[in-house]
């Protein structure tokens, strides 16, 4: 671990040559870059809640988002930290209140700046807390989902989910709901050749500049899995949802091709070659201008002399803050200018401002960059992006996170000195960075860059693609047209998709039975544990079911033991001189008896209890033995076997999803009728292929290729009979044992029909059309039978 928190990957060293393994090695794409996305018309009025985990800089940008969707007439509710309440409500958004403090956030990374925590953290038990703050965060953004609004009341349930990464909750939201998920960001976090992890330091010399580029956003997704893995496989137990894989959950996002929108000015930074069409980079989300008024004394001394330089770290957390003020001082000293130095969550300053030094307390950046004459601030992206907006030349001081990669793009294109870590600062090369900045030569590349940054519309770009990627045929009710469908009838000829208020009209009119109606999932979410090889694949299931049975059998000893903790001796029990307990004596007769028998109850009550939960783990040992032997060695040995191909650069067919009994049956009949035509004619066919690329070369290349597939796909297609269907089975009875999420959530969508119904304009209108369209529905269909 570096001083600027970034991850030193040395790709040389041995853990990094067998991690990189378990990364698919990137092609060189051979195609143009995608166009960005145009304008998208969506006529889909959805509820969407933005799940955001971060500082002010970080909920600014998707406040302006939530705006903008607004006039789509979407409903848009902000979920993050109970903290910036006030600033969201303000803006005209809902907000829902996901917990966690951003300000100890902020003072945790400042200390502990990359994903490898320092010893002290670790001695003071910070780790736990923040853990612990990222379990409740996890809660918080689940219940953003399906909770009524705490201000209005207003029943709400997520027809789609936009989040950033940092909020972690998004794809597991989505998957238990079945609607779309599209993340934004303003930092890169889809893997690419064409610069590392913001967050990764790269040391190579055998490796090829762009493979290791491309194979450091692996690395760093697979250290912030091992951190966090646990406490969201916890999470997710608690909405009925299966674990992920350890080899699945750093790159979910990739595997399931999730939508990225990547908020920064393509003019500054491109998208990629290699991102395929899901992934866009739509410009900077800017909010528009505010109405600002400032202050008198901040109006006079903008007014009373040259325009000064603004200096301020914002929601960082700095622990010696007399220090870093003292330091900022003797540096505006030395070069003799004007400067305003914002207090942020650091409290920066001194008590009184003066005519050379401005202390202020809060103030919209998009209004008070336009009155100075440069910035120095953190490297946030979004106090980045104002400077920027404005032709503000910028000097970058970084803490953590992405601000180091922001620096550096800075520097690199002339607008700022070379960023500036904030342990190496000092009033020497503070003052010589912001000297800098005031040359003529980056005060004119600021401006280019604001200049072209003009032309782009990044909020609403980033609006068009979230609607390009919505999976709109599967999203529209058939009778409100404007509304998203999230019923659908059990018994029809075609699927016949029904809206919340459409449903709940039918019904209400007794048009339809509730009986008739069935949940509709307009987005399915299905995690598959991939194999790549029969020997890693089996050998990792061995390990994974020896874990399971290993943890269950130390719960039957530890859990009756911490129930015993629990309950102690009662206070009516003294312990005698041999340390057998005895009733303590009571002032009657009576009063004794009562006590002791009180005493044994409530002491056979806590042995039953602890037996019971002794018998569990040990039944739950069992389970775990049997379902390994039986189920998950022979599936994981049929998916790397039937993954074989793709070592040596061939496709593996896709026979589809796993759901239930059914669709493990059709995946094994499938898989046995590809495994075995596959197996033999590829005996043929192999060698034919590889004698019209290589000549006799690719004959035995293809020898090789077709013997090794016999053997592969007719021993996968063989375990896949007995395996897939009960692998389907085990999903099927996971379902119907674990039902109490999916229940709450069609109770939450029955509560928002009815309240549309009885409650709003939407609904007054939409009881007629409903009908109308349904009843003439119902008379086309009646004349088609006759």
């Amino acid at each position: 671990m570096s001083k600027d928190g970034r991850i030193r990957v040395d790709l040389d060293s041995k853990i990094c040559r067998t991690l990189t393994r378990l990364i698919p090695t990137p092609r060189e794409p051979e195609f143009p870059p995608p166009s960005y996305p145009g304008t998208e018309i969506c006529d889909l009025h959805l509820n969407i809640v933005i799940q955001v985990v971060g500082s002010r800089g970080d909920v600014q940008p998707f406040i302006a988002l939530g705006n903008e969707l607004q006039k789509h007439g979407h409903r848009v509710r902000l979920a993050t930290h109970n903290t910036f309440e006030a600033f969201v409500l303000k803006s005209g958004l809902e907000f829902y209140p996901i917990g966690g403090d951003p300000s100890e956030l902020m003072a945790y990374m400042v200390k502990n700046p990359g994903l490898i925590p320092q010893m002290k953290s670790l001695r003071d038990g910070e780790i736990q807390r923040k853990r612990a703050m990222v379990a409740e965060m996890l809660t918080g953004c689940w219940e953003s989902c399906i909770s009524d609004d705490p201000v209005s009341g207003a029943p709400f349930v997520a027809d789609a989910i936009i989040a950033n990464p940092p909020s972690f909750a998004h794809i597991h939201c989505a998957q238990a709901l079945s609607i779309p998920v599209h993340m934004m960001f303003t930092m890169p976090w889809s893997s690419t050749r064409s610069f590392p992890h913001p967050l990764a330091n790269l040391k190579y010399s055998n490796t090829e500049p762009k493979t290791a580029n491309f194979v450091s956003y692996g690395i760093v997704e697979w250290m912030t899995w091992q951190g966090l893995g646990d406490v969201i496989n916890d999470w997710r137990a608690t909405l009925d949802l299966e674990p992920v894989p350890a080899t699945e959950g750093p790159s979910l996002c990739n595997t399931l091709k999730v939508p990225f929108t990547y908020c920064w000015s393509p003019s500054l930074m491109p998208k990629p070659i290699e991102w395929p069409a899901h992934i866009d980079v739509c410009g900077f989300f800017f909010r528009s201008l505010p109405d600002y008024t400032p202050a008198p004394d901040l109006h006079a001394f903008l007014q009373n002399g040259s325009p000064p330089v603004y200096i301020g770290f914002g929601s960082i957390v700095i622990e010696d803050s007399a220090s870093m003020t003292a330091l900022i001082l003797q540096a505006v000293k030395t070069l003799g200018i004007r400067a305003i130095i914002s207090r942020g969550w650091s409290h920066l300053g001194e008590e009184s401002s003066n005519d050379q030094v401005f202390y202020l307390d809060d103030c919209p950046h998009e209004w008070l960059f336009q009155h100075v004459s440069a910035v120095v601030h953190h490297g946030g992206a979004g106090t980045t992006a104002c400077g920027l907006r404005f032709g503000k030349a910028t000097t970058v001081v970084p803490f953590f996170g992405d601000q180091l990669f922001w620096g550096n793009l800075i520097a690199s294109r002339g607008l700022g000195p070379k960023p500036i870590p904030h342990k190496s600062l000092n009033p020497q090369n503070l003052a010589d960075a912001i000297r800098f900045c005031l040359t003529p030569s980056a005060q004119a590349a600021a401006r280019d860059v604001a200049n072209q940054m003009r032309d782009e519309a990044g909020v609403s770009t980033a609006v068009a693609s979230f609607h390009r990627n919505l999976p709109l045929d599967r999203m529209r009710c058939d009778l409100l047209t404007s509304e998203p469908a999230v019923w659908k009838l059990k018994k029809s000829s075609k699927p016949f998709y029904l809206s919340r208020l459409a449903a709940e009209v039918l019904v209400e009119h007794h048009r339809l039975k509730a009986s008739d109606l069935e949940p509709h999932a307009s987005h399915e979410i299905y995690i598959q544990n991939r194999r790549w090889d029969p020997v890693t694949g089996t050998t990792s299931s061995l390990i994974g079911t020896g874990t399971d049975i290993m943890k269950a059998t130390g719960d039957a000893f530890l859990l009756p033991y911490q129930e015993f903790r629990r309950h102690p001796h009662t206070p009516g029990e003294i312990t005698g001189p041999s340390n057998e307990r005895s009733p303590s004596v009571s002032s009657t007769g009576a009063s004794s008896m009562v006590t002791t028998n009180s005493e044994r109850q409530s002491r056979l009550k806590t042995t039953g209890v602890a037996m019971a939960a002794s018998a569990k783990s040990l039944g739950k040992a069992v389970g775990h033995s049997y379902k390994g032997m039986l189920i998950d060695m022979p599936l994981a040995a049929s998916e790397g076997l039937r993954a074989v191909p793709r070592l040596y650069g061939d496709e593996v067919q896709d026979h589809g999803d796993i759901r239930d009994w059914k669709s493990g049956a059709m995946f094994a009949g499938k898989n046995f009728a590809h495994g075995m035509t596959g197996g033999f004619t590829g005996l043929f066919t192999q060698p034919y292929k590889g004698g019209q690329k290589e000549g006799a070369k690719g004959v035995m290349k293809g020898l090789a290729k077709g013997t090794l597939e016999m053997g592969t796909k007719v021993s996968s297609a063989a375990l896949g009979l007995v395996a897939y269907p009960a692998h389907g089975m085990m999903k099927s009875m996971y379902t119907a044992t674990h039902s109490g999420t999916r229940k709450r959530i069609l109770e939450a969508r029955k509560r928002e029909g009815k309240y549309l119904e009885e409650h709003t304009e939407k609904g007054r209108v939409g009881r007629q059309v409903a009908l109308r369209k349904f009843e003439a529905q119902q008379l086309r269909a009646t004349t088609i039978q006759g």
